[in-house]
């Protein structure tokens, strides 16, 4: 029997439903990998960073986010090389959806129960996402700005509802304005973290503050 259309469990109508140890034997999601490009790029490699942002209060399946994961990372390899991007998806699928199955074959009306006890078995997962929750996240240099908008367009494809492309003013992953990481970062106030970058405060020991003297 195949998947039930993702149509069918589209709108957030329950009360979220995790795996755990009251619901097992859930089928492992469709989308294991979350971060992909140049992922151990520092954080001043790729100042921009564009998202793609949900409209509406709905549940997105595995497969749908798996499939918008592939489509933006072969077309940035192909229009801007593998290693010019850091593309993150920020929603998981952690929602369980449940399948009452019904029996069609001959002799199915003696085995069947109909709603009775139709509480039904797992079937798959999904994320829950709320209006202006970001769904994917690219990183890259300036230059890339138009290869990354076209191809979270083609993302935006794979998932149903409605999302808008926001290009951020904030420098790639982190929380500070473009203006405002240079003059930090010029002043030695940030320390890169990986893809993100670290605020210096001028509270703690006097042993920390040598290791990171504040101009």
């Amino acid at each position: 029997m195949g998947r039930r259309p993702a149509r069918c469990y589209r709108y957030c109508k329950n009360k979220p439903y995790p795996k755990s140890r009251f619901n097992r034997g859930v089928p492992d999601p469709k989308i294991r990998i979350f971060d992909l490009g140049r992922k151990k790029a520092t954080v001043d490699e790729f100042p921009l960073c564009v998202h793609l942002v949900s409209d509406e209060f709905e549940q997105i399946s595995s497969e749908a986010l798996e499939a918008a994961r592939i489509c933006a990372n072969k077309y940035l390899t192909k229009s801007c090389g593998k290693d010019t991007f850091h593309v993150r998806i920020r929603v998981h699928p952690f929602h369980v959806i449940r399948i009452n199955k019904m029996l069609s074959c001959a002799g199915a009306d003696r085995l069947q129960t109909g709603m009775r006890g139709a509480f039904g078995k797992p079937q798959g997962t999904v994320a829950r996402v709320h209006i202006g929750q970001v769904l994917i996240s690219v990183r890259v240099k300036d230059q890339h700005k138009a290869a990354v908008v076209e191809a979270l367009r083609r993302a935006k494809y794979k998932f149903p509802g409605k999302q808008h492309i926001v290009v951020s003013r904030k420098w790639g992953f982190t929380n500070f304005d473009r203006d405002v990481y240079e003059k930090f970062r010029s002043e030695g106030r940030l320390v890169p973290d990986g893809s993100n970058a670290k605020y210096i405060t001028g509270h703690g020991p006097l042993s920390e503050w040598k290791k990171h003297p504040v101009n």
